[in-house]
């Protein structure tokens, strides 16, 4: 996601009158804010509010609102108001009786309404009446009016440090501090009706959080999500979610993360995270005594996380803890905190997000996959001669040891049509003979059929699944055939050389690994001859916190007696550890394989003729008809009978440097391009029926920011042959006023008499009265 100089895309805007699905291209040129770049704003002053932190903020409209928190010496209970728009403070209108002075409270908005629950109380300077509220309070943004809800019934015990948020009409809090222990519970109260209202507590299953405080959550996709925080000895990094319908957990794995790909942040307090479109976003917070400054993005749909890279002309905040963070449209807005030497800080931080939409190349192979479409392999495994379809040009891109299997079966296969042509022709020769019907040629070519003999079907299907998206399945905690089915797949990498495969398997078999499961898989790993994993279990039921209870089980009894000798030797005699700085081979990815596909590594596979002007680039159906619901529907009920299809945007032809850059989006999702590739490809996505419009979006971007002087008379060309015509008009601005430059580019001689034709009339209209008339007199 990092971007240096892209700016924010707008909307995509469509006239859908123009004929032949070729639009007319519509840029609503900005200001426009440059992507991923902090910048930092006029900071509250002192005489309208105090530096805190501990502190809330909310985003209602185009404002910020702070409450409460502590400025170091004393608790706060002041409204503070930042108005985006023209970047100033104000003391919010207040009237009636405010919250009680606070901090490490929650706030959050509903409706026209802030929402302010619980928190500390007391005078810090004195130390005297410490102590946590439960009180619910809302504040109307319309009126200024402070009202306290007085609700009848059960309560949440008093907290602080807690997290809150709001979903389907009701606020929901979770853990916090209690005053002598932390908490785990979650209650939940509707903001519906204040005179109805009433506290309910949640009966929470699956993997509950450990109970913790001075942590975040954020809502993204109807789930809420938990991040790290203060949670005495058990303090992790782990990320839960929690599903709102059926309240229930799940700690997310990061086991699928390989060595090499960023890891999630350390573990931390009094940080903040945000959601926006399908990402959280985590900043600052206290790291093992560290003040991180890095912004952290978890992508919801990969379940991947990253680092981002701030543009080059931000202005970073410091890190800090017990800041407080909100969203406005497409920014993040960072206020306060403890930055170092237990300094309070009073700076307003903004942060411009990306909001491209997702690349779905995994999930366009994922589907193909699934579907079994235009299949033209079939593997015929094991003993019992099961059979499992798939798709050569992926295949024969992701594993060099199945491309040697498919070379070697068609080849037998060509050697075996050859002798049946030649045998044919002999009898021919002796007169005519019927054909049975199942050897006419047809319109589709025959599967080729590829055998397998080490492979078994269900681990195969894995191993291919991990081929179209570079993905498995998890195991299911607590089911051992999961783990066993990992292993055998495990192994199938090792015989046919996945290095990728190898290491997640790896990694998911010893984080599902559990005192339930450990003999099993040490057993399983021995008769497999996995040396590696019979290292893990072994080590495992060695160590001292699980001996007893392993050696205590009936699987134990049952235990071969080799494997029983070999643990009692290792908790006897522990091996010295062997450590290896040997970097790990994490293979290549599906991006970087299919573009080697590309690049020339799939050639010989191509199945199909692409003609762009009458000029052939070969191909592959699968590809094409998984990435294109265009492709898929002619190769489904149009195929040509030729194998060559002709190249278009609607009534237009790309360029043929256009058209390269449209094949690696398709291939391997790649959105870097020239921006004259742009604007012939900016209505590709629409013709050609892409996933979504992502294409789109970095083509509107690419235009925005990259039209220049150097490449303004091809833009120029491209935007005249696509009818863009209000980028051709802004290209005519560029050219008049930078004209002396322009006119010294050698691409200005080969341009059509019609464009040159339209730079003088610009240049016509450019030119004032007055300027004529000093042309005249010079004359």
């Amino acid at each position: 996601m990092s971007c240096k100089s892209t700016k924010v895309a707008p909307s995509v805007d469509f006239d859908h009158s123009c004929s032949d699905s070729v639009e007319y291209l519509t840029l609503n040129f900005g200001p426009f804010e440059t992507v991923h770049r902090w910048r930092r704003l006029p900071p509250c002053d002192e005489f309208v509010g105090a530096r805190r932190s501990k502190h809330t903020v909310v985003a209602y409209r185009d404002a910020i609102y702070v409450f409460g928190g502590d400025n170091g010496k004393n608790m706060l209970n002041d409204l503070l108001r930042f108005d985006v728009k023209d970047c100033s403070w104000c003391r919010a209108f207040t009237t009636g009786t405010p919250p009680a002075p606070r901090y490490h409270h929650s706030a959050v908005v509903y409706g026209s309404s802030m929402f302010v629950f619980g928190g500390y109380t007391g005078d810090i300077y004195s130390n005297s009446n410490l102590k946590n509220k439960n009180d619910l309070f809302e504040y109307k943004f319309a009126t200024g009016q402070w009202t306290e809800w007085k609700v009848e019934g059960s309560l949440p015990v008093a907290r602080s440090a807690h997290g809150a948020t709001v979903y389907n009409d009701k606020l929901w809090i979770f853990a916090g501090y209690d005053g002598n222990a932390r908490l785990n519970d979650m209650w939940t109260i509707s903001l519906q009706d204040r005179e109805h209202a009433c506290w309910e507590e949640i009966d929470q299953s699956g993997e509950i959080p450990p109970s913790c405080c001075n942590f975040p959550v954020a809502v993204c996709q109807d789930k809420m999500f938990v991040f790290s925080g203060q949670s005495g000895a058990k303090i992790t990094n782990n990320l839960f979610q929690f599903e709102f319908k059926g309240h229930m957990w799940t700690r997310i794995p990061t086991e699928h993360l390989l060595r090499g790909s960023p890891p999630p942040p350390q573990r931390r307090y009094g940080h903040t995270m945000v959601a926006f479109d399908r990402h959280l976003y985590v900043f600052g917070g206290a790291a093992d005594n560290t003040l991180p400054n890095e912004l952290h993005c978890y992508d919801v749909d990969s379940q991947t996380w990253e680092v981002i890279h701030p543009s080059q002309d931000s202005e970073m905040p410091s890190g800090r803890l017990f800041h407080a963070a909100a969203v406005i449209q497409d920014a993040m807005y960072i206020f306060g905190g403890t930055v170092d030497n237990n300094v309070r800080s009073g700076e307003m931080y903004r942060f411009q997000f990306s909001s491209y939409p997702k690349c779905t190349l995994h999930e366009d192979y994922g589907k193909l996959w699934e579907n079994r479409q235009f299949c033209d392999v079939e593997f015929i495994l094991g003993e019992r001669e099961e059979r499992v379809l798939g798709h050569i040009a992926i295949v024969t891109a992701r594993c060099q040891w199945l491309r040697k299997k498919i070379l070697q079966a068609r080849d037998r296969q060509r050697q075996r049509t050859k002798r049946e042509s030649s045998e044919e022709s002999e009898g021919a020769a002796g007169g005519p003979r019927d054909v049975p019907a199942g050897n006419k040629p047809s319109g589709t070519q025959p599967l080729l059929e590829v055998s397998i003999r080490e492979a078994e079907a269900q681990p195969f299907e894995v191993l291919m699944q991990f081929l179209y998206t570079d993905k498995i399945q998890y195991p299911r905690r607590g089911h051992v055939q999961d783990v066993l089915l990992i292993m055998d797949v495990y192994k199938l990498a090792l015989s046919f050389k996945l290095s990728r495969l190898e290491q997640l398997c790896v990694q998911y078999i010893e984080a599902s690994v559990d005192l339930q499961n450990v003999l099993s898989v040490c057993e399983n790993a021995n008769k497999l001859q996995l040396d590696q994993l019979k290292e893990h279990c072994l080590n495992f039921v060695v160590k001292e916190s699980h001996f007893n209870q392993v050696i205590m089980t009936k699987e134990f009894e049952h235990l071969s007696t080799p494997l029983i000798v070999e643990i009692v030797r290792r908790k006897q005699q522990p091996p010295p550890r062997v450590y290896s700085d040997q970097p790990v081979d994490i293979g290549t990815s599906l991006v970087q394989d299919m573009k080697a596909c590309l690049e020339g590594g799939g050639l010989e596979f191509c199945d199909i003729i692409l003609l762009l002007d009458g000029h052939p680039r070969p191909a592959h159906k699968a590809i094409l008809a998984a990435r294109s619901s265009y492709f898929e529907a002619m190769f489904r009920s149009f195929m040509p009978e030729d194998g060559q299809v002709n190249i278009s945007i609607g009534e237009m032809v790309p360029s043929k440097q256009a058209f390269e850059s449209m094949l690696r989006y398709i291939y391997y999702g790649d959105v870097n391009m020239p921006p004259e590739d742009s604007l012939y490809l900016f209505a590709a996505p629409y013709y050609y029926g892409f996933s979504n419009n992502r294409l789109q979006a970095y083509c509107k971007q690419n235009l925005e920011m990259n039209v220049t002087v150097e490449n303004v008379l091809q833009i120029l060309e491209a935007a005249d042959k696509t009818q863009a015509l209000d980028m051709k008009k802004h290209c005519l601005h560029i050219i008049v006023h930078q004209f002396i430059k322009v006119s010294k580019l050698p691409n200005l001689r080969s341009l059509s008499q019609l464009l040159l034709l339209d730079i003088i009339e610009s240049l016509a209209t450019h030119i004032s009265d007055k300027q004529c008339a000093e042309m005249g007199s010079d004359i």
